[in-house]
């Protein structure tokens, strides 16, 4: 979580974010020197093959005595160097405009991401690696989509438009079958723009469906071996996964039909030129400007034989797009439409989930009251801190059974208004000023809140507010004391503590759970124990696994 993070949440929650303002001029020079580099290949072909049919024709007259081979030997020249630089610029223009295009614009997805009601919803840890990865990945596509779909797409439509146009001038004959192939070449696209589309959300669902099956098989690993069915467990997995490579095996054949469709291109073109000038009874040197535009086509099959991982980008842009939008889709309840305060927290027979979906105990009924603690005791693996993610909103609860003030809550309400604090403390590698979750709140009240969980003389010591921390940097104690600095300075109603004096001594343990009780004494608060810590006027539930 950082300060962009943090200054764009209610905006995020609103809709997804604004695309940031580029820098358009190196995206300019980039295409410059893009249509240059392809200026200078085509030249470069097309000048070399008249230069060796004007050598070729010379050589046959007296005209070969005088022949001056230094001006088109220049030439040849002149295009190599301007096709060699312009390409290597453009590489650098184009990647320096992308990476441009790259820090302006993740600072706003993630921070948007940082809001989203999917990240909320797994618990600001992020500890849903699976969507983590594939958000990363989108971020990349999208990133990318310039260098890898933009400009090599608007050259090569450059090129082939102004060879069409010569080609129509000097051998109108050939045209028709070079619009027919080219028209060919579109279709062959847009297949494979279908066939892309549906093969990567195939094989996205494939790979989510199976790292939810293969997370879950791994968490009970001990009792499916035990079972005996941990080899048939796995399979479900793998099978997702070896038919995600299918689906992209099979994309990649498509890909290689479409490019050798389009590297037909290039030399049908040339032969349809040499044969449409040669019927039209271009003899000799007349047959030169027809031969240079014939091998200018050959100098752009390089370009055309990339068509395939064009379509190919465009298609995983255009997912990324929807995936992002997803991302940072409105959850429809803000925290303005949520009550800063409610007296009562009802559970009405709720059934207690695990975070694989299977039932724990049996259904709970309780009326937590604000002002009363609720301390949830029991064994490890009763479902404590299952329970607390239920009410928090973190995993499924129908809303009838979850009532504030008698009103039924829905998981995003109640999202906005818990702030679940998990007793494996997660420190962000950032300033202890953002690791505190208050952008809003003054220096003094963030002292107030570090001096409460007794952690003032330390983070004073690593630099204060804005010292730098990491997660190896502190102790577990005092990592749980930080996530308890947050619970002090958190505004929701309902305050969700796990094991909140786990990794604490027990005297010092008691002296701040006291402290913080006090400060949050009228909010709703539920905190468990798998001990025997009941604070003073708190209301003891006891669940059974």
């Amino acid at each position: 979580m950082n300060a962009a993070a943090s200054s764009v949440t209610e905006q995020s929650r609103i809709g997804p974010p604004q695309e940031p303002v580029r820098n358009r001029a190196p995206w300019r020079l980039a295409l410059g020197l893009a249509l240059a580099a392809l200026a200078g290949g085509i030249l470069l072909t097309g000048v070399s093959i008249w230069f060796l049919g004007a050598v070729a024709l010379a050589g046959l007259t007296p005209a070969a005595l005088t022949f001056n081979f230094h001006v088109p030997a220049a030439f040849i020249r002149l295009f190599a160097l301007t096709r060699t630089a312009a390409k290597y610029g453009e590489r650098v223009v184009g990647h320096r405009a992308a990476l441009t295009d790259q820090v302006l614009r993740r600072s706003t997805l993630f921070a948007a991401m940082a809001a989203a009601p999917s990240v909320r919803k797994a618990g600001w840890q992020l500890g849903n690696q699976d969507r983590l990865a594939d958000y990363l990945d989108e971020v990349e596509d999208v990133d990318y989509a310039r260098l890898r779909v933009s400009l090599p797409s608007a050259t090569l439509g450059v090129a082939i438009l102004l060879l069409v146009a010569a080609t129509l001038l000097i051998a109108p004959l050939a045209v028709v079958p070079i619009l027919s192939l080219i028209s060919v070449n579109i279709v062959g696209a847009y297949f494979l723009a279908n066939r892309a589309d549906a093969d990567l959300a195939a094989m996205r669902e494939s790979r989510q469906q199976a790292s939810r099956l293969l997370g879950a098989a791994i968490q009970a690993v001990v009792p499916l071996q035990g079972e005996r069915r941990w080899g048939l467990t796995i399979e479900a997995p793998f099978d997702g996964y070896a038919n995600a490579q299918t689906r992209a095996m099979a994309l990649r054949h498509w890909q290689a039909l479409l490019d050798t469709l389009a590297n037909c291109l290039a030399p049908c073109a040339m032969l349809s030129i040499l044969v449409s000038a040669w019927l039209s009874g271009l003899r000799g040197e007349a047959l030169l400007p027809p031969a240079l535009l014939a091998f200018a086509w050959l100098a752009v099959a390089e370009s055309v034989l990339g068509t395939s991982k064009i379509v190919v980008a465009f298609a995983r842009e255009k997912a990324a797009r929807s995936a992002l939008a997803q991302w940072n889709a409105p959850d429809g309840v803000t925290r303005k439409h949520v009550t800063e305060r409610i007296s009562s927290l009802t559970l009405d027979r709720l059934p207690r989930h695990a975070a694989d979906g299977r039932l724990i105990g049996r259904p709970i009924s309780a009326t937590l009251k604000a002002g009363r603690p609720t301390v949830l005791h029991g064994a490890s693996g009763c479902g404590k801190t299952s329970l607390l993610k239920q009410i928090a909103g973190w995993l499924d609860a129908s809303d009838e059974c979850l009532l504030g003030d008698d009103i039924e809550l829905s998981a995003d309400a109640r999202r906005a208004m818990s702030c679940f604090c998990a007793h494996d403390a997660t420190v962000l590698a950032d300033t202890v000023r953002e690791n505190l979750f208050a952008p809003h709140a003054s220096d003094d009240e963030l002292w107030r809140a570090l001096d409460a969980v007794e952690l003032q003389g330390r983070m004073r010591a690593a630099g204060g507010l804005d010292g730098w921390i990491t997660q190896d940097v502190l102790s577990l104690g005092e990592a749980q004391r930080l996530n308890l600095a947050r619970s002090w300075l958190s505004d929701r109603p309902v305050i969700l503590l796990d094991e909140p004096i786990e990794h604490l001594a027990a005297e010092q343990g008691k002296r701040i759970l006291h402290a913080l009780l006090q400060r949050l004494r009228q909010r709703i608060v539920i905190l468990s124990s798998h001990g025997e810590l009941i604070p003073k006027g708190a209301t003891a539930i006891r669940l059974q696994g």
